[in-house]
């Protein structure tokens, strides 16, 4: 009797999973690096880099955002479509779906910047730019940009493409 089933063997199918989750991770963790570069030249009153190192608690804020943003990337990796009989490149790194990621980097960073920056502008009595003051606040703030980030590549690593 013949076995019914695909004829890709079980260690292959792990293989590919574990290359893809490591891909995409990797991508997507340096989008998030470069969106938080991007951040310190679009907000050079905030210096996210530097003011973070100041204190433990606002490091230990941007790690925790970190592993929040590689775990949404991660679940958005597993539980995302995958290439099937495209061959190996395609199934690792699919070329659409690489596109959507890029561009949904480039629309969340600036409609994120654009939005923070209106609702600044309509909120005056909140001095938006005094988390400069405190190491730990703008701990808090990056953490909020790789959840939100974090989201977004979540959302582009699980869309359902045509």
């Amino acid at each position: 009797m013949e076995a019914i089933g695909p004829s890709t063997a079980f260690y292959v199918v792990v293989l590919l999973w574990v290359g893809r989750v490591i891909i995409w991770t990797f991508i997507c963790t340096l989008l998030a690096w470069l969106g938080i570069r991007v951040l310190d030249a679009l907000t050079p009153r905030i210096q996210e880099r530097e003011r973070i190192g100041e204190n433990p608690i606002s490091v230990g804020l941007f790690i925790g955002g970190f592993f929040i943003l590689v775990g949404l990337v991660i679940h958005g990796v597993v539980t995302g479509p995958a290439v099937a009989g495209g061959g190996l490149l395609a199934s690792l790194i699919d070329p659409k779906r690489l596109g959507l990621v890029a561009v949904s980097f480039l629309v969340a960073l600036l409609l994120g910047i654009a939005l923070l920056r209106v609702v600044d502008k309509l909120t005056p009595k909140i001095p938006f730019l005094s988390v400069e003051q405190n190491p730990v606040a703008v701990g808090i703030y990056v953490f909020g940009y790789l959840i939100f980030f974090g989201l977004i590549m979540h959302s582009a690593l699980t869309m359902y493409l045509l």
